[in-house]
């Protein structure tokens, strides 16, 4: 069994789909047209070529990483295969609660296409939510978790857990309070109940927290009886700030083993192009400095 608990592993996520087109390009409520598709994909070339930028001026190919869809990114998929980068790409279909398959029962052609390094998933799962949703999710994903065991192919699993409403009225609505007083412990909770179903991730994408008590709470349920999993902690596209609290946190405890940020490395850039403030060269160069950021960060608190 591969330990995943130590090797630093520090990604640029771009296999947004439902956001990036909706917050981006501002196309609702029908799917992109071929023009807007190429649009699309020339936005996640842009901040592959600052990925890419990133490696050349500073950030260690081997604790790089990236992620990016099939769908608008089949060209960086092929091209990171290529270029022996760390890369994964997801397996859920975008913008939904419950998790499905994007490719229904095909989805292990996909992958075999083009074999990522890492298979990723993005789930949204409260353990006081609807048990029969809870379920269901588990059982695809059990599916999904059997088949990467049996081809030797890492699980990144990504673990949001979103609030029910009755969670947010005992905090009088406060999503902050739920950040920090309850959300960890359902972390905790939720990552047993997946494990418990059946589901072994070798990485667990996850919302950061503010405490390091929370963080050490989180890694010894994913690493319980001999698991050898790692932890990386998710941008969740908030302020730079933020993510970099989250970060300072998690370098300091043992199985914490890096980031996968996204918009907050590429989103202002990708507008100020799409504003035609700046052009394709600037904002790649942009979002390579913005993930150096990050990296570098991350290292220094790793030295501490």
């Amino acid at each position: 069994m591969t330990d995943w608990s130590k090797s630093d592993l520090l990604i640029l996520a771009f296999d947004h789909r439902a956001s990036f087109i909706e917050k981006l390009f501002g196309i609702k409520g029908r799917p992109p047209t071929a023009e807007e598709k190429q649009s699309i994909q020339e936005a996640k070339q842009i901040i592959f070529e600052g990925f890419k930028l990133a490696l050349q001026k500073k950030v260690p190919k081997e604790i790089a990483g990236l992620l990016v869809d099939e769908e608008f990114g089949s060209k960086i998929l092929r091209e990171a295969k290529q270029q022996g980068f760390q890369f994964a790409m997801p397996a859920e279909k975008s913008g939904q609660d419950e998790f499905d398959f994007e490719y229904g029962e095909q989805f292990s052609a996909h992958i075999e296409e083009f074999e990522p390094t890492f298979l990723k998933v993005l789930v949204r799962y409260n353990p006081e939510s609807e048990v029969a949703l809870n379920v269901r999710q588990l059982q695809r994903l059990k599916k999904l978790s059997d088949y990467l065991l049996s081809i030797n192919r890492p699980f990144l699993f990504e673990l949001i857990v979103p609030a029910t409403s009755e969670q947010l009225a005992k905090l009088g609505g406060s999503k902050e309070k739920y950040d920090t007083e309850l959300r960890p412990q359902l972390m905790v909770e939720s990552i047993k109940q997946i494990q418990d179903g059946g589901v072994e991730p070798a990485i667990w994408k996850l919302e950061g927290v503010d405490r390091a008590e929370a963080a050490k709470a989180v890694v010894a349920q994913a690493q319980s009886n001999g698991r050898k999993a790692g932890v990386i902690t998710l941008g969740r596209g908030e302020s730079k700030e933020k993510v970099q609290e989250w970060l300072k946190v998690g370098a300091s405890i043992p199985g914490i083993i890096g980031f996968a940020v996204g918009r907050t490395i590429f989103w202002d850039p990708l507008v100020e192009f799409r504003t035609a403030k700046i052009d394709k060269a600037q904002a790649a160069e942009k979002i390579a400095q913005n993930y150096i950021e990050f990296v570098d960060l991350w290292q220094t608190q790793r030295k501490k």
